[in-house]
């Protein structure tokens, strides 16, 4: 049987290279004459059979013998006959088409309702088969003649697939293989695809049955099958595709078995199908990995499935690692992923860039940023999720799989920006979600990775994880600082860390001198138009000044550089905004600069982020936030001043801001420039020498929003419900790892007591009383309905009394005329504080106001007269809530926007920037949809929950009802669901059916990788619809555990 393992491992070689159908080309010598005759004859009849259709076959009965004397099963090689078969069509240039056409036929036809019924001649021949094993040593292979079309010799080697699978005990190895397709798209690997050999030992039960008999038998069946199957229309496939799909199958069972076993051998890609390799080159340019990424791979913690962190300069390629362990999880492992992502708009750029993966690979991408995301997420049938989810939301996710019992189903956990588990309340979160996964689940994998790491004993320590860290950057970084005039290279070796380079060369009139006395312009123009160039700045009004000011000293030449491409970014600027355009962007724009910071609306950025990745705009003034955020390198970066703000900047800020010089693939080195003043001399001569700052836990640092809300949810999600093991969760928190440091006058211990008894004073908790007082750390506490409802709703705990207390004041008088009252409720707390009003705005509003609306003012004690005096400046002896005040001037600014859905008008008329409001907005659209689900956990406030969910519905996409199907697909925003629903595309269903290059030529100002993005984003929210709905169907057709009959079947049986 070996030496039958060899020739079908050098058959597959064979056809790999030169087959033009399933089988090996023979030689000219090896036709003869007789048999091409009847080889024609079979070919015209099958290529009748094809073109003409289904047509009954007269002269073929069931008890006609359509095989002649080829009913033998126990003589000559089998896979000889098959290859001297296939020898003979292939040397027929006429013949070599059929043949592959009858062969891909017959493999298509195995997935077909009308296949042939293979295992359906083996129940009465097992037993003759078992017999003739018995009676002689030898193995026996099946003969048939030389003349049988291919489409039949398919059949007979299916059959004796089967028939090795089924029944013969005499066989100690056999292959398990598929044959090798090599399609455009990929290429797998000899030995991937032959699979582990398996040993099959059974023996025989019955030994009766002649060899007369056993072919009779055969041959009965085959004649009946066969005739079944000439009758049978042949269903129509793409062959391409069915041989992909084959091929996936295949790779991702070798994946399977490769990560189960121990075995150095990764696979195709890392244990991952080839699929996966092409899929980086063809949508990413990806084509090969970077040596410290193959190494970080390979790592034998992560074979192990080890917690792991790993620290490496900003683009150094981290996100791909991730990125392939994700994909083995899902494809190999089979388990859901949940990624940890800082920003919206990174989630919304990640959920855009792996949707195209997930449609290719059979996974869903699940956004859970905003108000989206669905809690607890849907249990699928078949395929996986990869969640991507914002910090905030990534908990609420966790959360609610510990609830249902669904932990274990999280295989892998990544989080991106790690380092921002030491960044006030969002740190604290993301500390809260991990020291969760630790406790609940011994099987979720935790990966987490930064590009600024110091005090990372403390972090292993906290995830139980290995380390990994490397200096490679693709790209040469060089630091320098400019002090004057004075342009100087940081260097570590020198006595003062830096050492002198060169002196600007740059005429500068007077005029120049006065308005740029940091040497700007001429920094800047020493790289662009050619390359690009960021420059931070410290405010946001500071970016928009020095982007005018730059634009005011260079040449008309800039203006002709990609003058098409800068005019076609203006026309569409315009046409999101409702044909407006900011004043300062319409000046620079032409030269190829523009200001990026908060204050744009998400529309705007992005766009301006496609420009300058594609070059047409080559200068960015921004804010240190962009170093945060999306991924925009340049081959210069300038830091205009060493502060955020008025904050000195931190270390960390620092590596982050310049790791964005030099982009892979494009420049050759990276250079980035800090200018400093004479004054500031000294601390930057520290920043550039100094570690980054170390990590500090901020989960008591941040009461409500930190230990208070973990030990809330604990308790609700019954965790941990008494002191005892409340204090040992503790310790195993971040925060626990480095109690030594940061509790200095209480113990870990008191912390835990002071917090619980707050929480009890509160009424969120209550403590079971015991007479022992001995056994207090054994006491059990357990959760209110308002301590359950804040919880669930993950209602910061500063705001759930003042939340509760203003809902059950509008029960007692809601104004359902206008949304304005809901609006009010649904107002963030935390964003009050942020804007003072503009009294006359303020007046002027509320003047326009419909009785019904000046209703809910009064309602909540806010009257014309006490606006109006405020806006003349006038005293106020009455003393009014500052907080209801500006609370409801904010409502004003979100019920405007609701009834206009253009963000310009509204900034124009409050006088606010675009950007803020559309925080505001989105800000209020999580917020309602925390409070939906804080009443969900309250009887009293029942009539709130329909109400709310209309009102989330407006706030999250604040256009008309008609085009929010199109907004729910990730990156299409209002003003190009406004031009795809114009155009037709009316439906998320019209979305996911569209040919990316008919919308390129229906939708103005739609680049290629933006149409295939809304395609593929529609097409994966469209299957997880589907599979929602078909999970629905299947859960009210499945019969109940509790069924009365199945309950008794169980305990008779027991």
């Amino acid at each position: 049987m070996d030496e039958g393992g060899s020739r079908i491992r050098r058959r597959v070689s064979v056809r790999k290279r030169t087959r033009p159908s399933i089988f090996a080309a023979p030689t000219a010598a090896e036709l003869k004459s007789d048999d091409e005759e009847e080889e024609e004859e079979m070919v015209a009849e099958c290529r009748r059979r094809k073109t003409v259709g289904v047509q009954p076959i007269e002269h073929y009965d069931s008890e006609e013998d359509m095989f002649g004397d080829y009913d033998s099963f126990a003589e000559n090689s089998f896979l000889a006959q098959v290859d001297d078969l296939e020898q003979k069509y292939m040397q027929l240039p006429e013949h070599r088409k059929h043949a592959t056409d009858l062969a891909t036929a017959g493999l298509c036809s195995e997935s077909d309702e009308n296949k042939l019924s293979i295992p359906t001649v083996f129940p009465e021949s097992k037993t003759d088969e078992h017999a003739k094993n018995q009676s002689g040593p030898e193995d026996v292979p099946v003969e048939h003649g030389p003349d049988l079309p291919s489409s039949q010799v398919l059949y007979f080697e299916n059959l004796q697939n089967s028939s090795n699978d089924l029944g013969n005990p005499s066989i100690e190895e056999k292959e398990q293989n598929s044959f090798s397709h090599k399609t455009g798209d990929e290429e797998l690997s000899l030995n991937h695809i032959e699979q582990p050999q398996q040993d099959n030992d059974f023996s025989p039960k019955v030994r009766t049955s002649s060899d007369t008999n056993r072919r009779k038998s055969v041959k009965d069946h085959l004649k009946s099958a066969m005739t079944g199957n000439a009758k049978a229309q042949t269903p129509v496939f793409s062959r391409s595709k069915q041989l992909k799909e084959t091929l996936l199958s295949e790779e991702i069972n070798v994946a399977k078995k490769t990560i189960e076993s121990s075995s150095d051998d990764l696979g195709p890609f890392y244990s991952l199908p080839s699929k996966v390799r092409d899929l980086y080159v063809r949508v990413k340019g990806i084509e090969k990995l970077y040596e410290w990424q193959h190494t970080c791979l390979t790592l034998n913690s992560v074979q192990e499935r080890k917690n792991l962190i790993y620290s490496l300069p900003t683009s150094g390629g981290k996100t791909l690692v991730a990125e392939i362990l994700m994909l083995q999880e899902l494809l190999c492992r089979r388990n859901d992923v949940l990624m940890i992502l800082p920003y919206v708009a990174i989630v919304q750029e990640k959920i855009t860039g792996l949707s195209s993966f997930g449609i290719e690979l059979g996974f869903f991408v699940e956004e859970y940023a905003g108000s989206k995301g669905r809690f607890p997420p849907i249990k699928r049938r078949e395929k996986k999720s990869l969640y991507v989810a914002t910090i905030e939301k990534g908990h609420s996710l966790v959360n609610s799989l510990i609830e249902t019992g669904r932990i274990s189903s999280l295989g892998l956990v990544v989080v991106d920006e790690l380092h921002m588990i030491g960044e006030g309340s969002r740190g604290a979160i993301l500390e809260m979600t991990l020291a969760k996964i630790l406790y609940t689940s011994k099987t979720t994998q935790i990966i987490g990775m930064s590009a600024t790491l110091s005090n990372v004993e403390d972090l292993q320590e906290f995830l139980q994880a290995e380390y990994y860290t490397s200096q490679f950057r693709p790209v040469e970084l060089k630091e320098y600082l400019k002090l004057n005039d004075r342009i100087y290279e940081v260097d570590s070796k020198a006595e003062n860390g830096m050492t002198f380079s060169r002196v600007l060369n740059y005429k500068y009139s007077d005029t120049l001198k006065k308005m740029d006395p940091d040497h700007l312009v001429a920094l800047v123009t020493e790289v662009i138009p050619s390359y690009s160039c960021l420059v931070f700045c410290p405010t946001k009004k500071n970016c928009e000044n020095v982007a005018e000011m730059i634009c005011k000293f260079l040449s008309k030449e800039y203006l002709k550089h990609r003058e098409k491409e800068k005019d076609e970014v203006i026309k569409n600027l315009k046409s999101i905004s409702s044909g407006t355009l900011c004043p300062v962007l319409k000046h620079t724009i032409p030269f190829g600069v523009a200001y990026h910071h908060s204050g744009l609306t998400s529309e705007e950025r992005r766009l301006l982020e496609e420009a300058y990745s594609s070059g047409v705009l080559c200068l960015f003034t921004c804010t240190s936030t962009l170093a945060a955020g999306v991924n925009l390198p340049a081959r210069r970066v300038i830091l205009r001043a060493p502060y955020v703000a008025k904050e000195f900047l931190k270390r960390n800020q620092y590596k982050q801001m310049i790791g964005r010089a030099g982009r892979a693939g494009i420049d050759t080195i990276g250079e980035s420039i800090l200018i400093l003043q004479e004054k500031d001399k000294q601390q930057v001569s520290e920043l550039i020498s100094r570690p980054p700052e170390n990590c500090y836990s901020h989960l008591v640092q941040e009461f409500t929003k930190g230990i208070q809300s973990l030990f809330l949810s604990l308790i609700g999600l019954k965790i941990a419900t008494n002191l005892g093991d409340i204090h040992h969760f503790m310790n195993g928190t971040f925060f626990g790892v480095q109690q030594k440091i940061l509790l200095k006058e209480k113990s870990l211990w008191e912390v835990t007591v002071e917090s619980l008894r707050h929480l009890t004073e509160k009424g969120l908790l209550q403590k079971d009383t015991v007479n022992n007082s001995d056994e207090e750390c054994r006491c059990d506490f357990h959760i209110t309905k308002l301590g359950r409802a804040s919880f669930k709703g993950t209602i910061d705990l500063a705001y759930c009394d003042i939340l509760y207390r203003d809902l059950k004041k509008g029960l007692e008088g809601l104004v359902l005329e206008s949304f304005l009252h809901l609006i009010y409720l649904t107002t963030p707390y935390d964003l009050v504080p942020q804007y003072d009003p503009d009294w006359m705005v303020y007046f002027r509003q509320f003047s326009q106001l419909s009785p019904a609306e000046q209703s809910v003012a009064s309602r909540l004690g806010v009257s014309e007269s006490f606006i109006g005096k405020k806006a003349s400046g006038q005293a106020i002896r009455k003393k009014v809530d500052k907080n209801i005040v500006n609370r409801l001037y904010l409502s004003f600014v979100l019920y405007t926007l609701l009834k206009e859905t253009n963000v310009w008008s509204v900034s124009e008329k409050f006088n606010m920037p675009r950007g803020y409001i559309q925080n505001l907005l989105s800000g209020a659209a999580s917020f309602s949809s925390c409070v939906l689900h804080f009443c969900e956990e309250l009887e009293e406030f029942w009539v709130y929950r329909a109400l709310l969910v209309e009102l989330i519905k407006k706030l999250t996409y604040c256009v008309k009802a008609e085009l929010i199907p199109l907004m729910e697909v990730t990156g299409v925003q209002e003003g190009r669901a406004k031009q795809l629903y114009n155009a037709g595309y009316k439906s998320l269903t019209h979305l996911a059916n569209a040919d990316p290059e008919v919308l390129i030529r229906t939708i103005d100002h739609l680049s290629r990788r933006q149409a295939k993005q809304i395609v593929s984003s529609a097409k994966m929210l469209l299957q997880e619809k589907a599979e929602a709905l078909q999970e629905e169907v299947e859960e009210l057709l499945r019969l109940p555990p509790d069924f009365p009959g199945t309950m008794a079947a169980s305990i008779e049986k027991a």
